[in-house]
């Protein structure tokens, strides 16, 4: 003879289900950074502000990141590579030195500088100005240990001897 489930059992079981399924539905989906497991990773991540200006965090689908807007107007990953010494626009908020990576009409991105792991900042300029969320996230930021900052070309360290052909 066979047993059967009973049917409420069944039917518990697919409740639960459907539930989980539509709670995932509403993530943002982002792409993990590389080293988004990162340890240093996890306090930033849930310190971040609920809000940025008029726009709610939301729920993102991966380790390390973090989202704002309907549709998403701010993006934060934690754990992309750090960027090399640069003479790309560098601007300290709150005591964060964010590199400005690329500027574009559709988004600006920033990544922090002489942090490990590093941190970027996706930008939409024409829904929230890059000072803006720069400023709401750095404290946030500043939980991951500052290992180096940005010079200006006049504290630059000057190397004497000849500059090597480009």
């Amino acid at each position: 003879m066979r047993h059967r489930p009973p049917r409420r059992s069944l039917a518990a079981v697919l409740a639960v289900g459907t539930l989980v399924l539509t709670g995932c539905a509403d993530a943002l989906v982002v792409d993990a950074a590389e080293d988004a497991a990162n340890p240093d990773c996890a306090l930033p991540i849930l310190l971040m502000p609920d809000q940025i200006g008029d726009l709610e965090q939301r729920t993102t689908s991966s380790q390390g990141t973090t989202a704002w807007g309907e549709p998403a107007s701010v993006i934060v990953r934690c754990g992309v590579p750090e960027p090399a010494p640069t003479t790309d626009p560098c601007v300290t908020v709150d005591g964060v030195d964010w590199v400005q990576v690329r500027g574009d009409e559709d988004t600006w991105q920033f990544v922090t500088y002489g942090r490990s792991p590093a941190v970027e900042v996706l930008v939409t300029p024409t829904v929230v100005s890059g000072a803006n969320a720069l400023a709401s996230v750095s404290s946030s930021v500043s939980e991951i240990e500052q290992t180096a900052q940005c010079v200006d070309a006049q504290d630059a360290e000057q190397v004497e001897g000849e500059v090597p052909a480009g």
